[in-house]
């Protein structure tokens, strides 16, 4: 059957793993896209002036005709063609006709699994405030068993949070400490009222977080959202004694080779092409977009270099200690150090991925990254 048919529809359905679900049925039905628009703001007529992220795709099954594609610099600006060579695939970028589905292995081994942080599952009882710190460091029985807990909120914004890591608790210690006695009594009542299988379940250990995760080297922790508006996708190293929940992801990073992959302009333009939203914020997924991040095998010089960069980003940031990570990365105000220390990064990535130089556009890293993306798993 031969046809054609186009959608004017929010830009959701080139993100994540609505891409698949959408394209891939398509995709076997013969059908190909003939032209595209990104993403550009579509203004109600209506009373308040309500205004959505659209795209526009056309399909064709007809095999002859090069692909047409229109850019936005910014959702309001005007249209601009885009010159095409390979084709424009589901995700709206000039390159193979690939989809990006969730795996559970990764097509980089050389870089390090991530799992969700650690869930406590507690009613609470596990996790010390800030107003409590004081009193359970000065428990010398307690104060063994505190550890600095951190979600996204507290990587980001430099916040304070604790925990109770149980985990080679000494059975004689809560005999003699109240402050470990009541916060257990508190864990094990909670998780044996509780309304979830799990959790009454877990009622039968309640010195323990219910799901735990905590890699025993230095780890790369990462926020399951960030900013739409950052320039990179801010990670931070930390050492395996600071514990991480489950707003976080985790990876054993005990070399600084991961946090230089996720912190490059790379990562984060597959990240927008791949990944998932929270409104319009990234959302991270190991499966789909780590799991998938079409980083070449790594040759050892090439790996060297990838985690010296990274470890220049770090040094780097070491040099406005006031600021937050936030505050570091806001856009509109990145220290020049920090900014050169992330072009030196890109300019070792760009190059292990194809690059003949740095790449000034994400448009033109996320070519790269599916043209990788469809010799790695072929």
């Amino acid at each position: 059957m031969r046809g054609e048919f186009a959608y004017v529809t929010t830009n959701s359905i080139t993100q994540g793993d609505q891409v698949p679900r959408l394209f891939g049925p398509l995709q076997d039905a013969g059908w190909h896209v003939k032209f595209a628009h990104r993403t550009f703001a579509w203004t109600s007529e209506a009373p308040g002036k309500a205004s959505v992220h659209c795209v526009i795709v056309g399909f064709t099954r007809q095999p002859a005709g090069k692909a047409r594609l229109w850019d936005y610099s910014t959702p309001e600006s005007k249209p601009e063609p885009v010159s095409v060579g390979t084709g424009v695939n589901a995700y709206l970028v000039d390159g193979p006709e690939v989809l990006a589905t969730a795996h559970q292995s990764r097509v980089n081994p050389q870089l390090p699994p991530v799992t969700f942080g650690s869930t406590p599952r507690d009613g609470g009882h596990l996790i010390i405030k800030p107003d409590e710190h004081a009193a359970f460091m000065a428990d010398p029985i307690a104060s063994k068993y505190v550890r600095r807990f951190i979600g996204a909120t507290e990587m980001l914004h430099s916040k304070d949070r604790w925990c109770l890591w149980l985990v080679d608790l000494d059975p004689a210690d809560p005999p003699r400490s109240s402050l470990l006695r009541e916060r257990i009594d508190a864990v094990q009542k909670w998780r044996e009222e509780s309304s979830s299988p799990d959790a009454n379940a877990a009622a039968a250990t309640p010195h323990l977080f219910w799901w735990r995760s905590q890699p025993d080297v230095d780890y790369l922790c990462i926020p399951s959202v960030v900013s739409a508006r950052r320039r990179f996708y801010t990670a931070m190293r930390l050492p395996a004694e600071t514990i991480s929940s489950n707003a976080v992801f985790t990876a054993p990073d005990p070399d600084g080779l991961a946090f230089a992959a996720v912190s490059s302009s790379m990562f984060i333009a597959w990240q927008r092409a791949t990944g998932g939203r929270m409104k319009s914020d990234l959302r991270f997924s190991s499966t789909l977009t780590w799991n998938n991040f079409p980083l070449p095998r790594l040759e050892d010089k090439e790996k060297a270099d990838m985690i010296d960069a990274g470890a220049g980003v770090l040094a780097a940031r070491e040099l406005q200690p006031e600021k937050t990570l936030a505050q570091a990365y806001d856009p509109r105000s990145m220290n020049d150090a920090l900014v050169k220390a992330h072009a030196r990064l890109d300019r070792v990535i760009d190059k292990i991925m194809g690059a003949p130089r740095l790449l000034t556009s994400e448009r033109q890293r996320q070519e790269y990254l599916f043209a990788r993306y469809a010799e790695l798993t072929a």
